[in-house]
């Protein structure tokens, strides 16, 4: 018996999973007792709760989704996406005590106290707000993804239109794939470039699924609801620990069931071509070489900090300690799951071939091809779940922001009884603003991008307050605001202005290329291969305005970059640019320009009060008591004596707040960095078995 697409045993499993889940949230809602409960847990989290909320925080199963996307689509490289914050996790190291000693309930509370003005946190409050809005979009367009190809209806009831868009699908693959090493002409090559603009819209599937956008975010969003406004972050932290577990089941389950069904690992190697299996690019058409992945790697890290979730995370720690082993225990956690994503990508390719209509569904085109059932049930409960604890914590950390820096300083002197009853309402009308961008952007890939990119706006400024005296209030305003303009609002705009998207000179394409490649199974041997123009300055490609006629105008198609049309204006040939160089023109802007806006622009005005400073860092210095009330003490002694710890300073008589290491800092970062080695040479031997 079938229901929707799903057997009987696997809809059992995810209807049982639903009510241990609302269960979870009934449970904890008695432990709710104010506001530090529900957004910091009673700061009392001890390690396994920082674990469990750390790894589920940065390995919601989703990033399954787009790790074997981005591998099935651009080879072993295309893991960096999700793997390049392996090199920051030694900072988490350090991160993890800023976030607890600051001693504060938002990231937004940082400005406030650090300035002593109001502006800066509720432009924080604002923008991250938006920031969260896209994450949780992000969240469930990925869990969409993923699910569609599991519930799909049987080909003897298809519609005739269903017969046609099927077969249409079909047909595109095999032109494609001809046109990869033999140029197409005269109703061959009109005929590709009529089913590659349907393909490109996302208009041509291989199967025809019942799970609906509209239908299936309100329903999974209102059970996130339901849990979240019940037992706040601590139900978000339990969950969280379920899910820790699934989330291991399920990256690695389709390994064995997919190398069986190729022929184990020398029949990978046999099918997917040597270039694939390179962790600095996939050919030509990677995005990820080692320029792009560097690029990468430092607006990760000038942005890594800006999240409101290392204040929930962090502020929630019961000690430093505790802290940071949930932050470096999750995070290498999280690195050795992505490789089994990566593989699992490598496994795809293998299996369906490099034409799929929509690679972001990769990874339920693998769980319905290769698990029986009752593991399907199982894996959409991972999946499913990791969902609900991503977008129960994002909503969580909105709710925060929306309750402490927007709604009490407009209404000041409420019951905290009142403050909850409003914590608890924004919740579900965020999960609805995360439903209607969700609805409009439909790439896994590029929302991923994006919010990488939007967290450089307060990464940069945050990771300042805490290092440099210097930092003022009008150097954060002015980059800030310079910040959204570029990597927000301008990508946003100009696709939906019709002049501007259908324009000759945006919508203009890289040159093709061609390439040798390797052919799979003999690397010995090489055939020529063709490299497919993409959009110089649009995300998610260009399509005809009208699907229907060909000669119609072209259209500019998700987020617009407007970065590489910057260099284009200083008259650099950004149409001879391969994806990689794209990439990194991208992400180096939104690195160093913020970075560059704030020195100068506070070298240029009036420092911040130096007493408000100095107490600002002299409790940054004091270490978290055993108890709230000894802590209290220490910060008391530390505000009556702002100079008790200046000892510690790395550079005593300079405005740079860079401290000496004591036994637990070195030790620990040493050890990080060995972690950090050993994932790497472990990554490398994975994809190097069976060669």
């Amino acid at each position: 018996m079938h229901i929707l697409g799903l057997h009987l045993i696997d809809a059992l499993i995810i209807v049982a999973y639903i009510v241990i889940v609302l269960a979870i949230g009934k449970i904890l809602s008695h432990g709710v007792k104010g506001e530090k409960d529900f957004f910091l847990g009673g700061r009392s989290l001890g390690k396994w709760f920082q674990f469990f909320l750390s790894f589920g925080t940065m390995t919601d199963p989703g990033q399954a989704t787009t790790t074997a996307s981005s591998v099935y689509r651009q080879g072993a490289g295309g893991a960096w996406l999700a793997l390049i914050t392996l090199f920051l996790t030694p900072y988490y190291w350090f991160t993890a005590v800023w976030f607890r000693r600051v001693r504060l309930t938002t990231m937004a509370d940082l400005f406030q106290d650090r300035f002593g003005r109001r502006f800066l946190a509720t432009l924080y409050a604002v923008t991250t707000i938006m920031m969260v809005i896209v994450s949780i979009a992000a969240g469930n367009v990925i869990a969409l993804k993923t699910l569609q190809p599991l519930m799909v209806k049987e080909p003897a009831i298809y519609s005739v239109a269903e017969k046609q868009m099927v077969a249409e699908y079909y047909e595109f693959t095999a032109l494609r794939k001809a046109r990869a090493t033999t140029p197409l002409a005269g109703l061959a090559a009109s005929r590709y470039e009529g089913l590659k603009d349907s393909y490109d819209r996302g208009a041509l599937q291989p199967h025809v699924t019942y799970l609906q956008p509209a239908t299936f975010y309100w329903v999974t969003s209102i059970l996130v609801a339901i849990f979240v406004m019940l037992g706040g972050l601590k139900a978000s932290a339990v969950v969280d620990g379920v899910q820790a577990v699934l989330v291991i089941i399920i990256s690695v389950i389709l390994i064995p069931f997919g190398l069986a069904k190729i022929g184990g690992v020398s029949g990978l190697h046999a099918k997917v071509p040597a270039v694939m299996f390179n962790l600095f690019g996939g050919g030509g058409s990677s995005e990820y070489t080692w320029y792009s992945i560097l690029a990468l790697l430092l607006v990760q890290f000038l942005g890594i900090v800006g999240s409101q979730a290392n204040m929930t995370i962090g502020g929630s720690a019961k000690s430093e300690i505790a802290g940071r082993i949930g932050a470096v225990s999750g995070g290498f956690s999280k690195r050795f799951v992505t490789i089994a994503w990566a593989f699992s990508g490598l496994i795809a390719l293998a299996i369906f071939g490099p034409n799929l209509a929509d690679p972001d569904q990769v990874w339920g085109l693998l769980t319905r091809s290769l698990l029986p059932v009752g593991l399907i049930g199982v894996m959409i409960i991972g999946i499913l779940g990791g969902k609900l604890a991503l977008l129960g914590a994002q909503s969580v950390v909105l709710s925060g922001l929306v309750v402490k820096n927007l709604y009490e300083p407009l209404f000041p002197g409420k019951t905290e009884g009142h403050y909850m009853v409003v914590a608890r309402l924004t919740v579900p009308v965020a999960l609805a603003c995360g439903i209607g961008v969700a609805l409009y952007l439909h790439s896994v890939i590029a929302l991923l991008k994006f919010a990488i990119v939007l967290l450089v706006i307060w990464g940069v400024p945050i990771t300042l307050i805490f290092l440099w005296r210097r930092l003022t209030e009008m150097a954060v305003r002015v980059q800030v605001l310079a910040t959204v303009t570029l990597v927000a609002v301008i990508p946003w705009s100009v696709p939906a202005i019709p002049a501007l998207a259908r324009s000759a000179t945006l919508t203009q394409m890289t040159r093709e290329q061609v390439i040798m490649v390797s052919v799979p199974g003999n690397s010995a041997l090489t055939q020529p291969h063709r490299i497919e123009p993409v959009s110089i300055y649009f995300e998610e490609g260009v399509v005809r305005s009208n699907p229907q006629d060909l000669q119609s105008p072209k259209t500019g198609k998700g987020l617009f970059r407007i970065e590489v049309y910057l260099l284009a204006v200083l008259g650099v040939d950004v149409a001879g640019f391969n994806p990689a160089q794209l990439l990194m023109t991208r992400y180096l802007v939104d690195a160093l320009l913020p970075l560059l806006i704030l020195i100068v622009v506070s070298l240029l005005t009036t420092p911040t009060d130096p007493v408000r400073v100095a107490r600002f860092h002299a409790r940054m210095k004091t270490p978290v008591g055993a108890t709230l009330e000894e802590d209290a003490v220490a910060v008391e002694a530390s505000y009556a004596s702002p100079t008790r710890y200046d000892h510690l300073k790395l550079f005593p008589r300079s405005q740079w707040e860079l401290t000496k290491w004591n036994r637990q800092d070195g030790w620990g970062f040493l050890g990080c960095c060995a972690l950090v080695g050993f994932i790497l040479v472990f990554f490398k031997a994975v994809l190097l078995l069976g060669s």
